[in-house]
């Protein structure tokens, strides 16, 4: 049962992490090497809100979203636009960035265990004779329901609809006017609000370190992978593989063990299927 719950709550944590990532990739086809950047970043603007300023928690958690999602298509507008279609030059940009970030962070003195967020909720029940925080509870209500608010919005309203048409033929959707960089910038916002909301709801179960930026990065890219590129269904499936098989390690090898497990599934990925379990890319057939 410990396996069950703990693999349950790890999973919708990978998806959570990786969700906004998939979703960058499968609209603008920009791989957003800057994810762990924004996450890491977002727990660090919410401290800031709270512990620093004093502000509301739930108000801090709202002016965080909106500040990184202006930051996310900032990004987008200033920088990535300018090499877009150039898919190394993109790796590159967005690694910078990201890389800036971080190292800036580190050089700015964020640095150490001494900053935390609160839990949204305290205390722990019982499932089955398994202790589990109410905060992990509430992690993994919140991660459902924001997968169905995905689902919802890309197939019931008119910018979703039009972030989807982009996904499935970007030719098409330019073609009956749909502006595909006004949608890149879209999607980079709602990415990088997913990568803001994962780290306030998974932070305050450790501290806010700038190693978990690196940390963040590798488990979404290993998810999308494993899941393929571009579908971000195939990354919350992808997330309860890993994450699974995350715990399993952990509980019979050890917990040092644990980021080798989403790095062996890039590499069995990449060699096994390359375009991944649910990808739509056209996988290489041979190489002459």
């Amino acid at each position: 049962m410990d396996i069950l719950i703990y693999g349950t709550i790890n999973s919708m944590a990978l998806a959570l992490m990786a969700l906004g990532f998939a979703l960058v990739y499968g609209i603008s086809r920009i791989p957003n090497f800057a994810h762990g950047a924004l996450y890491v970043i977002s727990g660090f603007v919410t401290w800031g809100f709270v512990r620093a300023l004093g502000v509301n928690y739930l108000l801090s958690v709202f002016l965080t979203m909106i500040i990184i999602g202006v930051v996310g298509a900032l990004i987008y507008r200033f920088i990535l636009i300018r090499v877009r279609g150039m898919a190394i030059s993109e790796i590159i940009a967005s690694y910078a960035i990201g890389l800036a970030i971080l190292e800036g962070l580190r050089w700015g003195g964020f640095k150490g265990m001494t900053y935390t967020l609160p839990v949204f909720v305290e205390g722990s029940v019982d499932i089955a004779e398994i202790p589990v925080d109410f905060h992990r509870l509430v992690v993994v209500g919140i991660g459902v329901a924001v997968v169905a608010f995905l689902w919802l919005f890309t197939h019931h309203t008119r910018i979703g609809l039009a972030l989807r048409g982009m996904a499935q033929d970007e030719r098409a959707a330019l073609m009956l006017g749909i502006d595909s960089d006004l949608m890149a910038v879209v999607a980079m916002a709602l990415g990088s609000m997913l990568a803001g909301l994962a780290a306030i709801l998974l932070l305050p179960l450790g501290n806010i370190v700038v190693e978990a930026g690196y940390n963040v990065l590798i488990l979404a890219i290993a998810v999308c992978i494993v899941g393929g590129l571009g579908s971000w269904m195939g990354a919350v499936l992808a997330a309860f593989l890993i994450g699974f098989a995350q715990i399993l390690t952990v509980t019979y090898l050890g917990s040092h063990y644990q980021m080798v497990v989403a790095l062996l599934a890039i590499i069995f990925t990449l060699i096994l299927r390359p375009s991944g379990l649910f990808g739509q890319q056209k996988e290489l057939e041979e190489r002459v």
